[in-house]
């Protein structure tokens, strides 16, 4: 029986038979349309009974990732909703349903000799193949076979890396809307925000949140199709099996899974016949409700080389972007990454760290290993003075290649206006913008301060530098094309 019924004509008399209906019913009113047909409308009917005086509405959902949203979003709305309607205390009681035992039927891997003990689910339609290559966190390619990768109860899954789960990942104002939609994804899978495409710079935590929501869905459905592999491996797969004359193995492997993480499709620029594979296996995909989760390093419009009916498809469901971590964030990172290793990282020596590389996550933790490395091979506490010389390299290589007349130069060239302009008093919107996005980047790549960065742009003031630096910033967030043009810049600068 469904939580809400849309067709209700009137309202029963209020008891315990009708209160989780009118709770559903009034918090429809309150919830975006959406919000309440994705997380509302899909629980079953609740059990309302009464203990030691207090209504007692006990909720069982389908999965533990739509559990812990439902917790966190609106359990809290939900009990005060049940508590007015009651006139007394109330305890709303969110837990999993209990999952009845899938049955499976050995079936053996194609290449694989019977007697390897690894089986599919018994509505398998296909045997599909073994898992392509997966790509470690440093984007290294590490063979592994599908039933090698940390999910050997699960042949069905290829490729997945289960470390990388949510739990791992560090939220911050630079990933949260990709997390939330990644969390969305992995609660509801193929109901919305179908393909979801995920887009930013280099190690900046894509590659997680995919294999996130992987993990997420294979500890709520153990017997789900799961392929995670890099660009590359795919079209490696439609030239073997071009060569083989050997589609329907192709089609065997993609069309029947029920979810599709592949990294860094720019990949598939003038590849017409991987675009025309993968065209198909999109499609496929879509029309059986499974999902579909892609990355790149640029957003679907600014792809080149790729056919415009893929580029359209892949912006037809929700697309969003990873930012380089502010530096909250970077702080956060580095001590949950060294208490991860059993070390407890001063606070003001993660600032130090965090201040001075400000890329992305993976030269992040690069640094906080050479740091710890430092340090047990010196027998020496982490400290701020400890860390400087760690880093002594890095921070050398990064004061010599990034300058503010480097910025200005760069900038300059980007949005061809003169390097003179930046300097200059003139103030069109065609100097004054790349002017302020100098600034910003100034203040975000090197040590300078407001009033030495002001002094650098023709003796401004440190409050025009501020001003710059907050328009940017707040825009970034806001603009994708501007916030492109920014990893653009960045990535450029940084060499």
């Amino acid at each position: 029986m469904s939580a809400f019924d849309s067709s209700a004509a009137s309202h029963p008399p209020l008891d315990l038979t009708s209160l989780w209906q009118r709770s559903c019913e009034r918090l429809a009113t309150e919830l975006p349309e959406q919000q309440f047909n994705t997380w509302i409308r899909p629980l079953p009917e609740a059990e309302v009974s009464l203990q030691d005086g207090s209504t007692v509405v006990s909720v069982r959902v389908a999965n533990r990732f739509m559990l812990d949203w439902i917790r966190t979003q609106y359990s809290a709305r939900l009990e005060a909703i049940v508590s007015e309607l009651t006139g007394g205390p109330v305890k709303v009681d969110l837990a999993l349903a209990p999952r009845a035992p899938a049955p499976r039927t050995p079936m053996p891997m194609p290449g694989m000799g019977s007697s390897s003990g690894l089986s599919l689910p018994a509505n398998a339609q296909q045997n599909i193949p073994q898992g392509p290559a997966s790509y470690s966190s440093q984007g290294h390619q590490t063979p592994q076979r599908a039933h090698d990768n940390g999910h050997r109860a699960h042949p069905q899954v290829m490729g997945l890396n289960p470390a990388l789960t949510f739990d791992t990942l560090v939220p911050g104002r630079a990933n949260q809307m990709a997390r939330t939609a990644a969390l969305h994804v992995a609660g509801a899978p193929g109901v919305m925000y179908n393909p979801l495409f995920i887009y930013g710079g280099v190690g900046l935590g894509k590659t997680h949140l995919m294999n996130a929501v992987g993990n997420a869905l294979l500890a709520d459905k153990p017997d789900a199709r799961i392929l995670y592999l890099h660009a590359e491996q795919f079209i490696s797969d439609v030239v073997k099996n071009y060569q083989r004359k050997t589609f329907d193995e192709l089609k065997a492997k993609y069309h029947q899974l029920d979810l599709l993480l592949i990294d860094d499709v720019q990949f598939f620029a003038g590849k017409d016949r991987t675009q025309e594979e993968f065209f198909n296996a999109f499609e496929a995909l879509l029309a059986k409700k499974a999902h579909i989760i892609m990355t790149s390093d640029t957003y679907p419009k600014g792809l080149v080389n790729i056919d415009e009916r893929l580029t359209s498809r892949f912006d037809a469901g929700l697309t969003v972007a990873i930012e380089p971590p502010e530096l909250e964030m970077r702080v956060a990172i580095l001590i949950k990454k060294a208490f991860q290793e059993g070390i407890e990282m001063p606070e003001d020596v993660a600032f130090f760290v965090a201040k001075n590389v400000r890329a992305n996550v993976r030269e992040l933790e690069g640094a906080l290993r050479k740091v710890l490395a430092f340090a047990k091979f010196n027998h020496k506490e982490i400290t701020i003075a400890l860390a400087r010389e760690a880093l002594k390299d890095l921070l050398s290589i990064q004061n010599r290649q990034i300058s503010v007349e480097n910025i200005q130069k760069t900038v300059a060239d980007f949005y061809k206006i003169k390097v003179a302009d930046m300097y200059s008093k003139k103030r069109p919107a065609s100097i004054a913008r790349p002017r302020q996005i100098a600034m910003y980047l100034a203040k975000e790549l090197t040590q300078k301060s407001l009033p030495e960065i002001g002094e650098l742009f023709g003796g401004r003031d440190h409050t025009t530098v501020l001003h710059a630096v907050r328009k940017i910033s707040g825009e970034r967030g806001k603009d994708t094309e501007l916030n492109q043009q920014l990893h653009v810049l960045e990535q450029t600068l940084k060499g």
